[in-house]
């Protein structure tokens, strides 16, 4: 019997409706990175293994899946639940660093598709401005920021809630291309930026410096 193309082509385990959704949102976010809003159905269709017309049977268009998978890139609800269940009886400078070390590897993933939405502009059926993914990640990171702040409120001279954004928009600036390679802050550097300035100090009397003389 003769074997037609089509039969010939693997064929992927059918899947629930919302199985397949998720499978297709999760490949296309790595070709999102790779190639911005530009990524073709074709592409897509490939990378998940699937038949182009699938993707039409799951979501209405290619723009209905963008916006989909950058919805879920920009879902802040892991990193908060990260940070909300932190021990807050680390110091303020613990965990501050260790949220760093939780936000800066998320902000280094979506750096270029940040890069892309801003290239391509108000995106086709969205109003304009920020997508609201966008905004509501902004504002659910803030809140977490500042829960771990808040223990120490009597310890700084602005709210929780400030030193929360201008934690994070460290954080932004220095993973987003704000600075070149070279220049990037670690996580270490953000904290110490945040609550000791930039001003140059003798090594003693930086906390972490004082804590390494005491060890000796």
């Amino acid at each position: 019997m003769v074997t037609s193309m089509g039969e010939r082509r693997r064929r992927v385990p059918s899947m629930a409706p919302d199985d397949r959704r998720a499978a297709l949102i999760a490949a296309t976010l790595p070709l999102l990175r790779e190639h911005g809003l530009e990524v073709s159905t074709r592409q897509i269709a490939e990378a998940a293994g699937v038949a182009e017309g699938t993707i039409f049977r799951v979501f209405p268009d290619k723009q209905a899946l963008i916006c989909a998978a950058l919805g879920s890139a920009f879902d802040p609800m892991p990193s908060v639940a990260a940070l909300r269940g932190m021990d807050l009886s680390l110091d303020l400078r613990q965990r501050l660093t260790l949220a760093a070390e939780i936000l800066t590897e998320r902000v280094s993933e979506n750096g270029r598709l940040v890069g892309a939405l801003r290239a391509a502009g108000p995106m086709p059926g969205l109003p304009p401005g920020p997508p609201s993914f966008l905004r509501d990640s902004f504002v659910a990171t803030i809140a977490a920021l500042t829960f771990i702040i808040e223990p120490d409120r009597h310890q700084l001279r602005r709210s929780p809630d400030f030193a929360a954004k201008l934690f994070f928009t460290l954080i932004l600036t220095s993973q987003r291309g704000g600075f070149h390679d070279s220049e990037l802050l670690d996580s270490d550097e953000i904290v110490t930026a945040l609550l000791d300035g930039l001003l140059a100090r003798p090594a003693s009397t930086y906390p972490a410096d004082s804590a390494k003389e005491t060890a000796c």
